[in-house]
């Protein structure tokens, strides 16, 4: 059913309940796992000094973030392969997708609910909005 899933992350509790899902799908339909962290600099351009040095840590956080799915990956037998990109996030997903050929996203939510909800905004509603291809959501639990 499945032989290229992603899984985007940003390091946070509710991206590593969706890795855990995103392994065991791969691994039960002996797929490949690619891993996407999205550096959004954009939201950084503003600063007039260390913009460069926020993008180089968010960076570095995505290149651990991404070892750590392929760490997970490899422990379980799945084939994973890693990318770090610039760009806004949504749109860095959709475009991963169609270069790849992803059959299936899953991502993290934090399963926030009214005003919350539209205040802070969600990448992965959107990406869930606007995908041509099916978007596993996996909430992250109530003791994280």
């Amino acid at each position: 059913m499945y032989s290229e899933i992603l899984v985007p992350t940003d390091g946070s509790p509710a991206s590593d309940a969706a890795i855990e899902h995103a392994i065991d799908l791969a691994d039960r339909y002996d797929a490949r796992l690619h891993a996407l962290y999205v550096v959004d600099g954009a939201a950084y351009s503003s600063l007039e000094a260390g913009a460069e040095v926020v993008v180089e840590a968010l960076e570095s956080e995505g290149e651990e973030a991404t070892t750590r799915v392929a760490e997970a990956a490899a422990d379980a037998g799945v084939e994973c392969v890693t990318s770090v990109t610039s760009g806004t996030a949504y749109r860095s997903i959709h475009n991963y997708v169609d270069d790849h050929g992803i059959d299936v996203v899953v991502m993290g939510t934090h399963g926030r609910k009214g005003i919350d909800r539209y205040l802070l905004g969600s990448v992965t509603e959107r990406v869930v909005r606007t995908s041509d291809v099916p978007v596993l959501t996996v909430r992250q639990s109530a003791d994280e």
